[in-house]
């Protein structure tokens, strides 16, 4: 197994956020193609949420949502319980590696997973084996420095900047949005579909919702551990970007963009 560090850690700020998340606002790019009795590996699965709208929508389909905590996966396999749904199991696993024959699922579902990673074309060659001739591989990534925001605020800045290098520090690519069509071909995909799409935070609700999240995740989670362990901050410069956080959120005029690549690219 490759020894991979992630970023974002699993904090419970981080994980909360994660648990929010659905299909709809996701993985639309991907609804269309899915129908009932598809079978669907969800690779990075986290918390459950995404995976579990997935399971409803290909039902009587099987679905095997895949991470490597054990934390999130029985967070996810309660959730799953709690929404009754039986076609659908958590598992834990390596992506570099996974643990079924060739040709297995119709579609391969990876949602901000490959940013994380030290070898991204590798993951997408696995995801690749396991999925069925004329199956779908499909992948979602934000693009870090593709971010906009208002107000300007410096301390914004900061926290993209030690995000930055807290990423690369882990030899992963935080700006992966816009390598997918890049790491697809050399995987060895020749169909791809792009496409993008936002996640926009400018209500009231919205921005109260982002800066509270994102003001957590700086002084508590792996963003805090590992920007203090590499010298890319201290406390106070993390307190400061918190608080920054904090004012963007407060700004009636705030907005917050943040865009992603996606791709479906299909076996032949």
């Amino acid at each position: 197994m490759k020894d991979e560090v992630y970023s974002h850690g699993h904090h419970q700020s981080v994980v909360n956020a994660h648990a929010v998340r659905t299909a709809e606002d996701c993985a639309a790019y991907l609804l269309p193609h899915l129908k009932p009795g598809l079978n669907l590996l969800d690779v990075g699965c986290g918390p459950g949420s995404i995976t579990a709208d997935l399971a409803e929508l290909v039902a009587p389909g099987e679905v095997i949502g895949l991470d490597r905590s054990d934390d999130v996966l029985t967070q996810a396999a309660e959730l799953a319980a709690l929404r009754g749904l039986e076609n659908v199991t958590f598992v834990s696993g390596n992506i570099y590696d996974l643990d079924y024959d060739d040709d297995t699922f119709d579609v391969v579902h990876a949602h901000q997973v490959l940013q994380h990673l030290t070898d991204p074309v590798a993951a997408l060659y696995e995801m690749r084996r396991v999925t069925k001739p004329g199956g779908l591989v499909a992948v979602r990534d934000a693009d870090f420095h593709g971010m906009s925001w208002f107000p300007q605020l410096p301390e914004l800045d900061d926290w993209m900047d030690t995000y930055q290098q807290i990423a690369r520090g882990n030899h992963a690519e935080p700006n992966a949005g816009r390598h997918l069509i890049s790491w697809a071909m050399a995987a060895g995909f020749r169909d791809i579909t792009p496409s993008s799409s936002n996640w926009l935070y400018a209500t009231d609700e919205q921005r109260a919702w982002q800066g509270n999240v994102w003001s957590e995740r700086v002084l508590h989670s792996a963003y805090a551990e590992q920007a203090l362990e590499r010298g890319i901050t201290d406390q106070a410069g993390l307190d400061r970007i918190a608080q920054g956080w904090r004012e963007w959120a407060m700004a009636a005029d705030g907005w917050f963009l943040i865009p992603n690549g996606e791709i479906l690219a299909r076996k032949p």
